[in-house]
């Protein structure tokens, strides 16, 4: 192979950062897709507080004929990182549905306003924090430029820093999760609230590098900063990955390719299983000896048989049976009626638009395309439990290395319902935004082009338009569209708004939980000398992970601003062994590591208005629970 380095591209190509109340510390956000499980307290400090995930940039170099060559790292060539972050939340529109689907061209439909709309011209320059671009050069820089000179109505807003590795690669850690009214007004929207401020940011990552005395081009890449990872260790049915995947995949000859049972067809089992762990409904369903426990290894095994009917028809018959009736149990929304009870029971896109096939989640065509393929029987039987998938990114070969770097950051970003989401919107499915789609560059707007004023009302028409704002992005146009703060969106986010499903539909679990295991009745589960009924019973009881923030907007929307860092953690402990119970068991540990399943006490601002917490079976009656459902589209709602 040729080693000599033409060129060099950073990776990820869009790298996943988190923000923390923790002033210091953090942790390197997966650099593959399946990390080696922590637990719950890595994820803290000593008091407490959750700390920050950082997202790590690599810089890797190829010759003439697109092979990797090697790593580039500060021992080999010089390297200065330039990272421009911005927030542009309260200057850009107000989210009220997903503007690329059919549902919002509907006349009864509130369109997207300006948010702020009492500033007007120069004056919402004021709404726009951005600091402008940071660099660095160097190796084991801990102290690094920051952030930090950006403002909102005057005020200084912190949106991270820069440091770098013992190699020289770069580090970003974002803000600390500080979200203020600069009026002192409390948030009364789970999406858009006036006035108000957060820290999350997105832009551009650029590197320039010299090697053996010449500079040589570099691909950018794109970092984007999310709320905690409050159950890192699941991943959502459908990832952001999977999502973007499919954008890369389009349909054609030989769609999908060959299905593989252990890579493509497996992990959608595992997710759903896995989701027990935040969602009593997936519990029921998916979770420990329920009817599609797909931990069960016979139940695999099964799954995964691929028979040759020459010799054992009855069986081939009856296993591509069980895998189409699995299969139709999967919304499709061009196939089926999109019935509530499909797979996956996760709201989608249009969750509050009566009559859209869009009202809950579907996997992504290719994901669908895969599963159809493998019911049909046409699928490579290469299931191994016994496979160990590479934890740490010196596990992977380096060709590979690339890929899995961008495919761990999206892996673990969830690509539920887009309403408006969670690390990121609708806006990330758009085509339109990539410079160069198969390799997930995005396409960045000149610094000395200006963006066009699109007017008081942002119309999908506009917003979709190849001279719209998805045509170029600058520092801050990803996350702009996002939930203004992020916490109410976050703290909104529950399961089962309809009172006869308490537990699903649900948002994004993944992320977010919404009903966990408490350290109480794991100890019972753990406890040998407990009655089997009484350790079963423990095992099957699920807490609502929102229960000390209140139960009504006015309560939890603050409260979740303020208290998003004790919000429980849940992560995997052992399980006490025999075959009763799982090997692994995924337990909520709330802050400060603290042994007990109890939620922290109310603030001082919450404390006159507390109230009981809605349990896991009983939905309080009081229409203001329901916060994602949008007041101006009560006509579309169904009974």
């Amino acid at each position: 192979m040729d080693t000599t380095i033409v060129r060099a591209e950073i990776h990820p190509a869009i790298g996943m950062a988190r923000v923390g109340n923790s002033p210091q510390e953090f942790y390197l956000g997966p650099e593959t897709p399946h990390p080696a499980p922590q637990p719950a307290e890595f994820y803290r400090d000593a008091q407490g507080r959750l700390k920050r995930e950082a997202a790590r940039f690599r810089i890797y170099g190829f010759n003439r004929d697109g092979e990797v060559v090697g790593e580039l790292t500060s021992e080999r060539a010089d390297i200065e990182w330039t990272v421009h972050v911005a927030n542009k939340k309260a200057a850009w529109y107000t989210f009220t549905l997903a503007l690329d689907i059919p549902e919002a061209s509907d006349p009864r439909v509130e369109p997207s306003r300006r948010r702020n709309s009492n500033l007007h011209g120069e004056e919402r320059r004021q709404l726009v924090i951005d600091p402008g671009p940071r660099s660095i050069r160097g190796a084991n820089i801990t102290t690094g430029p920051a952030f930090d000179s950006g403002q909102f109505l005057g005020q200084a807003v912190y949106l991270g820093e820069l440091q770098t590795d013992a190699a020289g690669r770069l580090l970003f850690l974002p803000g600390r999760g500080v979200s203020r009214s600069a009026f002192g007004l409390p948030p009364t929207d789970f999406a858009n609230n006036d006035g108000w401020y957060d820290d999350i940011a997105d832009g551009p990552v650029r590197a320039r590098v010299r090697l053996d005395g010449q500079e040589i081009p570099v691909e950018p890449a794109w970092v984007i900063v999310g709320p905690p990872n409050y159950a890192p260790q699941l991943k959502s049915v459908r990832t952001l990955y999977d999502l973007l995947l499919y954008r890369m995949t389009p349909p054609g000859p030989g769609y999908p390719g060959p299905v593989s049972f252990q890579r493509h067809i497996l992990p959608i089992f595992e997710r759903l299983s896995a989701l027990q762990w935040v969602n009593a409904g997936f519990a029921e369903t998916f979770g420990w000896r329920g009817p599609y426990d797909f931990t069960r290894p016979e139940l695999l095994a099964r799954l995964a048989a691929s028979p040759d009917p020459a010799t054992d028809r009855v069986l081939f018959d009856q296993l591509e049976e069980t895998r189409r009736q699995i299969y139709h149990h999967f919304r499709n929304y061009s196939g089926n009626n999109g019935w509530r009870g499909l797979w996956p029971q996760v709201y989608g896109d249009a969750m509050d638009v009566d009559g859209s096939p869009r009202l809950d989640l579907a996997l992504s065509p290719l994901q669908l395309a895969r599963l159809e393929q493998w019911s049909r029987g046409a699928f490579q039987a290469d299931y191994d439990p016994g496979a160990r998938r590479p934890a740490s990114l010196d596990e992977v070969d380096l060709p590979l290395q690339p890929g899995v770097l961008t495919e761990a950051a999206l892996t673990f970003a969830v690509a539920d319902a887009f309403h408006p989401g969670c690390e990121v919107t609708w806006a990330i499915r758009a085509p339109l935004i990539f410079r160069d789609l198969r390799r997930l560059r995005l396409r960045e707007r000149p610094a000395a082009m200006p963006e066009p004023d699109y007017g008081d009302v942002l119309s999908p028409a506009v917003a979709m338009s190849s001279t719209g704002p998805l045509s170029a992005l600058g520092a801050g146009d990803l996350t702009r569209w996002m939930a203004l703060p992020w916490q109410t969106d976050s703290a909104s986010c529950r399961s089962g708004y309809e009172r006869f499903t308490p537990f699903t539909p649900t948002f994004w679990p993944a992320r977010v939980p919404n009903q966990v295991l408490l350290d109480d009745d794991y100890r019972i589960v753990m406890d040998g000398n407990a009655s089997p009924e009484d350790r079963m019973a423990a095992f099957r009881r699920r807490v609502d992970w929102f229960r000390s923030l209140g139960r009504r907007p006015s309560q939890y929307l603050p409260a979740m601003v303020a208290r998003f860092g004790e919000m429980g953690v849940v992560a995997a402990r052992p399980g006490p062994g025999g075959g009763e119970f799982p090997e692994n068991i995924l337990v909520e540990t709330i802050s400060g590591g603290a042994e007990s399943g109890h939620p922290p006490a109310p603030t001082a601002a919450l404390e006159r208005t507390a109230v009981s917490a809605p349990t896991a079976t009983q939905q309080p009656d009081d229409p203001e629970f329901i916060p994602k459902i949008h007041r101006f589209q009560q006509p579309l709602l169904r009974g």
